[in-house]
């Protein structure tokens, strides 16, 4: 008797050109959230995950990997993404690193994203 095989682990980068963290499950693209920097913080904006991947959990595990890396790089968060500030709001243990967002935020980032 053969045991199933092993479910792929879901991988989590930053992709600094693309200027977002991609979650891949057995090297396929499932996800992604974006992001543009300003000064110390990293303004969260947009996060998708592909219909094919929905219900298996990955987008809280790419919003928790993401803003681990936050952390890990000094940086502040802003959530603009209503996916990420809902995350945050039940996350507390990223209290540390997250910064309301403020109107100038979204001034900012409609210019950002031009």
């Amino acid at each position: 008797m053969t045991e199933p095989a092993a479910a792929p682990v879901p991988v989590v980068s930053r992709e600094d050109h693309k200027r977002r963290y991609e979650i891949l499950v057995d090297g396929q693209l499932a996800g992604f959230t974006e992001y543009r920097d300003r000064g110390e913080q990293r303004v969260f904006f947009h996060t998708e995950i592909d219909d094919a991947f929905a219900g298996q959990g990955l987008a809280s595990r790419l919003v928790q990997q993401a803003l681990t890396d936050v952390r890990d790089s000094g940086l502040r968060a802003v959530p603009i993404c209503p996916y990420v500030a809902k995350f945050l709001k039940k996350h507390t243990e990223f209290d540390d690193i997250a910064d309301p967002v403020t109107q100038d935020d979204l001034r900012w980032l409609r210019t950002a994203l031009r």
